[in-house]
Formats: structure tokens, sequence, C-alpha cells
């Protein structure tokens, strides 16, 4: 690795620590975007049971907002349950897109890498054939091992680059579609909580009438 390092020139390390900081982020959002933590099945009908049995107190409103992304936009329409459904609908979209934004987290640091590191690569590829040519100004083209190490600084950092760049911008569109999938999720979810309790809601008033 250090051979390939040093053969690569100084743009090596900024695109090595590129690769470093890629690979974290498409762990650790493998970890965090999965289903079963953002968006637990069932979950509504979960608050539904509670509401009909009287159970759907702040303590469970509390609990269902520290569970999972879902929970926290849920419980912010159950917050205003007692409210019109337009201000309950409004909480809603308050909380969604704040969850969103702590979904796309870290995405537009995996973007930026996949666009940086071709571009290192490309200006390490400048780097080594300005030396090509320095060394063919000095010492003339007899001589391939005097132009090998420009042409070998040329190559690898680009290769390297490239290495980094392809799969971040793979993993970069992967986890856009994800969240993008978990999102329309949510969406559905809520509002079918609202038009489930709201409906109930004004079917009990209709009913004391």
């Amino acid at each position: 690795m250090f051979e390939l390092v040093q053969s690569g020139g100084w743009l090596m390390i900024p695109i090595l620590l590129c690769s470093m900081i890629a690979f974290a982020i498409i762990v650790e959002r493998f970890w965090s975007l999965q289903k079963r933590k953002i968006c637990p099945d069932d979950l509504v009908a979960q608050i539904w049971k509670l509401e009909k049995q009287k159970l759907l107190n702040p303590g469970e409103i509390s609990r269902l907002r520290e569970e999972s992304p879902l929970g926290k936009i849920l419980a912010a329409g159950l917050v205003n349950l007692r409210h019109e459904r337009e201000v309950m609908k409004e909480s809603i979209e308050e909380t969604g897109r704040q969850v969103v934004n702590e979904l796309e987290r870290y995405l537009n640091t995996l973007g930026t890498i996949a666009s940086i590191t071709p571009l290192l690569g490309l200006l390490g590829t400048v780097i080594g054939m300005i030396k090509v040519f320095a060394a063919i100004t000095t010492a003339g083209v007899g001589d391939p091992a005097v132009l090998a190490g420009g042409i070998s600084e040329a190559l690898i950092t680009t290769a390297t680059g490239l290495s980094v760049a392809i799969p971040s911008l793979i993993f970069y569109r992967h986890f856009r579609g994800k969240v993008e999938g978990l999102v329309c999720i949510m969406e559905a979810e809520s509002i079918k909580m609202v038009e489930v309790l709201h409906g109930a809601r004004e079917s009990e008033e209709r009913s004391r009438i």
C-alpha cells in the first residue's frame, strides 16, 4: 500500500482519505436505513388499538416518538389529535421534513466524494504528465526509465480516483432511492393514521349528537 501511495504521488493521500470516509458512510447508512428501524410494521394499527382502549396517553405518545422516525412523525400528529385535521397534518409535515433531513444525513458528503475523486485523479494525471514533459525537456526521450515515474503517477492516481468514485456514486444513488421509498411509506402511514383517527373521532361526535 505504501508503495502504491508513493508511486501515485501526494494526491493519493486525499483520494485514500475520501475512500475511507465513503466506506464509513456506506456502512453507517446501510445500518441506519433499515426499513424495520425506520417504518415498523403495523404501527398505525397499534395506535388505533391504543385509542380504542383509551390508552393513548402522553406517556405512550412519548414512547412512540422515541422508537422510530415513523413513530416520531405519527407522535407529532397525535399531540394535535383533538385539533382540526389540517392542524394535525401541518404538524406531521413539519416533523416529517426534519425526519427526512435526518434520513439524508451524510448523503451529500458521499455525493461530493463521488464528484471530487475523479477530479483529484485527473489532477494527478496532469501533474504526472507535467513531470513527463519536464523529464523529456531535460533528459530527452532516449531513457524510458526517466519517463516511467511521471507516467506511473498519472495512471495510478486516475485509476484510484475512479475506483473510489464509481462505488461512491452507486451507493449514493442507492441510498437516495431508499430514502425516497421510505418517505413514501411514511407519508402513506401518516395519512392513514389521520384518516382513521379523525374519522373515528368525527363518528363519535356525530353519535353523541
